[in-house]
């Protein structure tokens, strides 16, 4: 039997240099897709996984990510006076339950492998989740979101989890690749990984598309701070050291990610995300058109 998958990792301390200038006094995870931060979509999906706690790796100058998903008297205050009784609830209902939510400082761009470490005190002795905010999912066959899928496959197999997904084999280079093994279902062996390979070196094109489930024993591995691509502590680097003791399994997500800290998979995002809003589908359908009628 598994151990739930209670608490969830969210590495936010990002710079968000490909977005600049926006997010020269605006952190990037705080960018909006439609009306909801980018952040808060990511949130959401792993509410919507079962996560009870949810720990943020934040830097300096993201204090308004704390504040997001704190109470906000004065606002909810107003709300109520002016009687928009809609708008209150929707601030509630985003408001995560007290003691849910926990922020620890990462302090040193180090990379992602270093970003997961700094919350081993809060996380424990316990399996956990960690989702990269820049990666926003949507439903797809009805199986929920990627972290649900996840979570799905640790049920089934235990280890380790990645989510993936599968790009253009010229694409290769520039993610972390895994290479495939024993087939199932909707899931597979992972028998190797590999951070950004080389043009024609890739095992596969099945990507690591920024949804994990761990055991507690990769802060171990990360705590030595080997530093691997880009000069940063890499956690595909941990992953790989990890999975020569524990099994790790990868997931096909059957929906699909935008990745919102490159400004085309941000537009995607809006595009996806508005055309399914009932309430503004019609309308931005309409403008679509005679955008795309005049190019």
């Amino acid at each position: 039997m598994t151990t739930p998958i209670r608490k969830a990792v969210f590495p936010v301390a990002g710079l968000g240099t490909r977005f600049l200038p926006a997010t020269k006094s605006v952190p990037k995870e705080m960018l909006t897709v439609v009306d909801r931060p980018v952040l808060q979509h990511v949130v959401d999906e792993a509410r919507e996984a079962g996560i009870e706690h949810f720990i943020f790796v934040t830097g300096r100058n993201k204090e308004v990510i704390e504040d997001h998903f704190d109470v906000a008297y004065e606002l909810q205050d107003t709300l109520l006076k002016r009687n928009k009784i809609k708008e209150y609830d929707a601030l509630i209902a985003d408001l995560p339950k007290p003691g849910a939510t926990s922020f620890t400082r990462q302090q040193a761009p180090l990379g992602l492998g270093h970003a997961v470490w700094c919350a081993r005190d809060i996380v424990g002795n316990e399996p956990f989740a960690v989702l990269l905010p820049d990666m926003v999912t949507m439903d797809g066959g009805g199986k929920g979101r990627c972290l649900a899928q996840c979570i799905a496959a640790y049920q089934k197999h235990g280890g380790n989890i990645i989510a993936t997904e599968e790009v253009a084999p010229e694409e290769t280079h520039q993610y972390g690749v895994v290479a495939l093994g024993k087939e199932y279902e909707d899931t597979f062996e992972i028998t190797g990984m590999i951070e950004k390979p080389a043009k024609g070196t890739s095992p596969s094109n099945s990507i690591i598309s920024g949804r994990y489930i761990l055991n507690p024993e990769i802060f171990e591995i990360l705590e030595h701070g080997e530093k691997g691509a880009g000069g940063e502590i890499q956690l595909t680097d941990g992953m790989k050291t990890l999975a020569k003791t524990q099994a790790f399994h990868g997931v096909r997500f059957s929906g699909r990610t935008y990745d919102c800290g490159s400004k085309l998979g941000f537009l995607s995002a809006n595009v996806a995300f508005a055309l399914a809003n009932p309430e503004i589908a019609p309308g931005f359908i309409a403008d679509l058109k005679t955008i795309v009628g005049k190019l």
